[in-house]
């Protein structure tokens, strides 16, 4: 699928339709001397929804001549596959859940647990909308302006007020012009300029940072750990601080199983949104379409497997101390480093 990894400095906030799709046949018009189907695959990311996919992949089209599955969260009705848009929020769930399981010894899930998640984009939503179905209930959202969080110890965001939210955001709106109104003001405060971590009135069961990259900081993983917090899964690329990971890494190798706090990269939580384009990029070259059970069944197996592996290479190479978790961080890097350290020695690069 390639290792690229790129972007640009445009900001479609303010920004007519018409400003943004030309902006996307103009990047697209350079950018497609450099990937292909079997050289590297664009996925959307922060401010790209399915219209931007579309308007570049139109452009792709146009200049090379041909059809083929060059970027992933197209559109259903042209190549793009059900549950793209909800892998990541799925995925990152699918994977705490099986934390949950392991540290727990299979007598707890998400039923019950308070979950306090950052960002309002597709991640985030669909995360929410997760935890919510798995009997969760989510007590945070925010976004580049401000924290969004319940008033008191109970309750949750329900799948509506999750929906409204995720409706602004379509319309690159902010949820400060949501939580000014009678229903959102008398069931959440919202604190602008704030992350969520240390504004949440009650305990936090699991932190699933799904916002940005480096959105918890050393304080603020302290402030987890102080609230409670267990489990902790960015749901973005690089979600904490390295000061976080190794507040989070000193209390797991501190404490004894179900009382540490136990930590997931990115790498590994966050991989369903990857994961899920390799499905629709072999849907694409099988021409065929998968039903929603099929991809989302596919899904969580790949989760558990990205688990599993994480888990077991950690028990290999980093053997934990007695009664301690191990850590996923290491066995991530690891599985990741010997995947790659491999397939460079078949291939002669090293010998």
């Amino acid at each position: 699928m390639g290792g690229g990894k790129g972007g640009s400095d445009f900001d479609p906030k303010g920004k007519s339709d018409n400003e943004i799709r030309r902006f996307c046949v103009s990047f697209m018009t350079e950018l497609c001397k450099h990937i292909g189907q079997d050289t590297d695959v664009p996925a959307g990311d922060i401010g790209v929804t399915g219209r931007e996919v579309g308007f570049m992949f139109g452009q792709y089209k146009k200049i090379r001549n041909q059809w083929e599955g060059v970027l992933t969260g197209k559109g259903g009705s042209w190549g793009g596959s059900l549950i793209r848009p909800e892998a990541t929020g799925y995925g990152v769930v699918y994977y705490v859940d099986h934390m949950i399981k392991y540290a727990s010894g299979g007598k707890e899930s998400f039923a019950g647990k308070r979950v306090a998640i950052s960002g309002s984009g597709n991640v985030a939503q669909y995360a929410a909308l997760k935890v919510i179905e798995l009997g969760g209930s989510v007590i945070s959202l925010s976004d580049s302006q401000g924290a969004l969080v319940l008033s008191s110890e109970e309750g949750s965001f329900t799948p509506e007020e999750i929906n409204k939210i995720a409706a602004i955001k379509v319309e690159r709106k902010q949820i400060s012009e949501l939580a000014t109104s009678s229903a959102f003001a008398s069931k959440f405060k919202y604190i602008p300029g704030a992350r969520p971590w240390t504004n949440i009135v009650g305990r936090i069961d699991v932190a699933l940072p799904s916002a940005t990259q480096n959105e918890v900081s050393g304080d603020e993983a302290k402030a987890l750990i102080d609230a409670g917090c267990k489990f902790i899964a960015e749901g973005s690329n690089m979600g904490s601080t390295q000061e976080a990971i190794d507040v989070f890494e000193a209390h797991r190798e501190a404490n004894a199983g179900a009382a540490a706090i136990w930590y997931a990269p990115g790498k590994a939580a966050n991989a369903g949104g990857v994961a899920v384009s390799g499905l629709e990029m072999a849907q694409n070259s099988a021409r065929v379409s998968w039903t929603t059970e099929e991809v989302d069944s596919r899904l969580k197996g790949i989760m558990e497997d990205c688990f599993k592996n994480g888990l077991a290479t950690a028990q290999e190479y980093v053997t934990p101390a007695a009664g301690s978790l191990p850590s996923l961080v290491a066995g991530s890097n690891i599985a990741g480093f010997t995947k790659v350290a491999e397939a460079m020695k078949d291939h002669g690069d090293w010998w």
